[in-house]
């Protein structure tokens, strides 16, 4: 039986993909953190690599836990997978390392742009990665996701979900964003499929459900999975984009900065990813997102 190294295996994604593997790999989790000079001693056939510093939602954090935790430890990992006998390296990177705005489709080809410590970071492990020459044999996966959801994820979905069950009407009705998420589902299952194939090219993939989900049609989602039906009110943006602006000043709820994120549009394509394996993946994203908040309930 293969041996499979993961890091941050205690956090969501890390717990998910240890059950999903659990039956076909023999699983070592290993705690890291970034110590200057370290190496690792990497003794299995790939490494997962998962262990980072989220993305700080409240600007709190200090810049440079971004760069040792999602940077440096990457690059201290990576090396020591180049100087092992291991043949597959997975780095889970973001899509945020490429852009925090998306004003068209955002694909692989895109020019990296990334305005936050936490893309950044992202996005110098991306290109240490990238610039090492390859041994034979070895491969190499950067997957940037999306929002990743599932059951048990405290993330921005839950605080959506905790708005909408009180039964609040939604008032941003008048907004038509769409965004990308992926499930953890078909994370775990994508992960498995690179593990699986050799013939799939090392290289960045950006990996997302197939199709954009609207802010209205979450809230939606949220009140069939509490069977009932919510009320959406399309008050005119204009009006709310006003109510945001006094927000700024006055310290509200809702302000310019979280109007944005609630309304804005990101989404992203995962034709590369889906072509290279050649399979559909196992859930839609309405699937996904119901399973997601029907656990939210539980």
């Amino acid at each position: 039986m293969k041996k499979i190294i993961i890091t941050g295996a205690s956090g969501f994604v890390g717990e998910n993909l240890y059950k999903y593997l659990d039956d076909i790999y023999r699983i070592e989790p290993i705690s890291v953190r970034y110590i200057e000079n370290q190496e690792f001693d990497l003794k299995a056939n790939a490494i997962v690599h998962l262990a980072g510093k989220a993305h700080d939602l409240k600007n709190v954090s200090n810049p440079t836990e971004y760069y040792e935790a999602n940077c440096e430890l990457t690059k201290q990992l990576f090396d020591s997978f180049l100087n092992s006998e291991a043949s597959v390296f997975v780095f889970l990177s973001t899509v945020k390392a490429v852009a925090d705005e998306v004003h068209d489709i955002l694909t692989e080809e895109s020019i990296p742009n990334p305005k936050t410590h936490y893309g950044i970071a992202k996005r110098k492990a991306e290109e240490y990665i990238l610039s090492k020459q390859l041994p034979s044999g070895k491969r190499i996966y950067i997957l940037r996701p999306c929002m990743i959801h599932g059951p048990g994820n405290k993330g921005n979905l839950n605080l959506l979900y905790q708005l909408v069950s009180k039964g609040i009407p939604w008032p941003l009705g008048d907004f038509k964003n769409q965004r990308s998420f992926l499930s953890i589902e078909n994370l775990c299952f994508i992960i498995k499929e690179i593990l699986e194939n050799p013939s799939i090219r090392s290289g960045v993939y950006q990996i997302l459900d197939n199709e954009p989900i609207s802010t209205n049609e979450l809230v939606n989602l949220i009140g069939q999975s509490l069977n009932k039906k919510n009320r959406i009110l399309k008050i005119p943006s204009s009006i709310i984009k006003k109510i945001a602006k006094i927000g700024d000043y006055l310290h509200l709820p809702l302000n310019s900065e979280r109007l944005q994120k609630l309304t804005e549009n990101y989404i992203a394509s995962n034709y590369k990813i889906t072509n290279a394996i050649g399979k559909p993946l196992p859930i839609t994203a309405k699937e996904g997102l119901l399973k997601t908040f029907k656990s939210f309930k539980e």
